[in-house]
């Protein structure tokens, strides 16, 4: 197929002040007014534009550009590499050549300096990078002249390639020491991207306009109009009402009002993804860091129901974080099936006992645990919600509390929550990140400290794995292991579902990652679209 940069679309609300602060409002552009233009509604904003505190780090931005992109079949290409990265015989060293004649945004050159700031600020402790996490393997990087560098590693990757979608920055915006947190990139972003930001207004709307200059060539979208519309159903409104060229929505909505669009020229648009959401089991807590509490959970959900009743279909059963959208990775034996009576026999035969309310007890401790969520998410609102029914059946109260995730995070390692995450590019790395011990109470990292030594060893392995062949194999051992003694309850990878108006040719479809909002969608390649004539 033909193949086309995959940079993630940045399209997201964008929380902060505005780069003109002083300037009077924007007023956004009517949909379908402007051929070059569109104006997208999202529901997400994140907490800032800093590559290094996690912004684009899977290539999730237009506004900055990584050494690596993938296109629409999941294959990494160069993007500010002049070519793939080659390994040493060793595959602890992996050069990179450098596309020449590249500038940033504020018209500075790009050369091999900027990688080495970049790489080397993820590394540096002080700097206190979110993203350093996703680097365990990365040693040191080195430019061995302007135009080329080298990653040296302390064990082999294989798919280290995959790794270098991270945005690069100026060396000149990391000059100034002292944590990441602290650098003007998180509200003055400075990147090499197909788009650059030209307003942020918080909590109302965000403005990009096309990169004249970009290696790729100028966007023929000239200009995208980000909305803020936190909620899901007034965004839907919204949309139908014809005020945004597309928005992302929750699957049973977005079908609801698609015939309703259809008039004016929208198309629905359903994408596969890798996206899993599984409600987290923590160590510290006495009750679902029971074992046998875990597999019961685990047989007395109904996936299938979950995702016919609450995502209109749009979506696969989990059991662990592997999706089926890559069948050469599953391991068939590590699926949990629907079995409440199998679930009911495991907590009989363990001594939880029902007491007069339905709710079982065992000396002492009543099987209850508090499950938190994002309250302006209503997918995993009615996930939650399906779960607690589906637990209370078996004799399990789950307490629901939808909360922001300021008020989340202190408590990941005593509560359970409704957790998203997962890509299709690298399924070992991003278990590893979610399971592996080594990541125990690493914020969203394994952030209910589970551990098992034989899921430690099989992801260890899929790591080092020389090939692709022996890293599913791998994969398929971790799955076994992981099932055998499962630390959460997955419940589902999601399909992600569009709305958007039919103006631009370009469109293709991709299996996508975890992402929020407009992030992905049908507007993952806008760089390349071009209006319809």
């Amino acid at each position: 197929m033909t193949r086309v940069r995959l940079v993630v679309v940045s399209l997201l609300a964008v929380v902060g002040v505005a780069i003109s602060a002083c300037s009077a409002p924007t007023t956004g552009p009517v949909p379908g007014s402007d051929p070059t233009a569109m104006v997208l509604a999202d529901g997400y904003e994140p907490d800032d534009l800093n590559p290094l505190m996690g912004y684009g780090e899977e290539g999730a931005s237009k506004i900055y550009d990584g050494l690596i992109s993938f296109d629409a079949d999941r294959s990494p290409q160069p993007n500010l590499a002049a070519a793939l990265p080659a390994a040493s015989p060793d595959g602890l060293s992996w050069t990179v050549p450098l596309r020449p004649g590249v500038t940033f945004h504020d018209g500075t050159p790009f050369d091999a300096q900027d990688v080495v700031a970049t790489y080397t600020a993820v590394l540096d402790p002080a700097r206190a990078a979110t993203v350093s996490s996703g680097f365990p393997m990365l040693r040191g990087v080195t430019a061995v002249d302007p135009s080329t560098v080298r990653f040296d590693l302390t064990y082999p990757f294989l798919l280290f390639p995959g790794r270098l979608t991270l945005p690069i920055v100026p060396s000149e915006a990391l000059a100034t020491p002292g944590p990441a947190s602290n650098l003007s990139l998180g509200t003055q972003p400075v990147g090499t991207g197909p788009y650059r930001l030209t307003e942020w207004r918080q909590g109302s709307s965000m403005i990009l306009d096309a990169n004249e200059r970009h290696h790729g060539g100028a966007p023929a979208v000239r200009r995208i109009t980000i909305v803020m519309a936190e909620d899901d159903n007034t965004r839907a409104q919204r949309t139908a009402s014809g005020e945004f060229d597309g928005t992302v929505l929750p699957p049973s909505l977005a079908r609801g009002i698609a015939d309703q669009v259809g008039a004016q020229g929208m198309a629905l648009r359903e994408h596969s993804s890798a996206d899993y959401r599984t409600i987290t089991m923590p160590m510290a807590n006495p009750v679902t860091a029971d074992p046998t509490i875990r597999q019961a959970l685990n047989r007395a959900v109904n996936r299938q129901g979950m995702i016919d009743a609450l995502l209109a279909g749009q979506g696969l059963p989990a059991s662990t974080p592997i999706p089926e959208v890559l069948p050469e990775e599953v391991e068939p034996g590590a699926q949990f099936a629907y079995d409440p009576a199998a679930a009911n026999a495991m907590l009989d035969a363990a001594g939880w006992v029902r007491g007069p309310d339905g709710v079982r007890v065992r000396n002492g401790l009543p099987a209850g645990f508090t499950l938190m969520y994002g309250a302006s998410d209503t997918v995993r609102r009615d996930l939650a919600q399906a779960f607690a029914s589906d637990a209370r059946a078996i004799g399990v109260d789950v307490r629901l509390e939808g909360l922001g995730w300021d008020a989340i995070d202190p408590r990941l390692g005593t509560d359970a929550v409704v957790l998203g995450g997962g890509n299709p590019f690298d399924t070992a790395f991003k278990s590893w990140q979610l399971l592996h011990s080594s990541n125990a109470a690493d914020g969203y990292n394994n952030p209910g400290s589970y551990r098992n030594a034989q899921v430690d060893a099989a992801l260890d392995a899929a790591q080092r794995a020389p090939d692709r062949a022996s890293r599913a194999a791998e994969l398929r051992r971790f799955q076994s292991a992981y099932a055998a003694d499962p630390g959460m309850v997955f419940l589902t990878f999601l399909g992600h579902s569009y709305l958007t108006r039919d103006r631009f040719d370009g469109y293709q479809p991709v299996v996508e990652p975890h992402t929020h909002g407009t992030t992905w969608g049908p507007w993952w390649n806008v760089e390349d679209w071009t209006p319809k004539s």
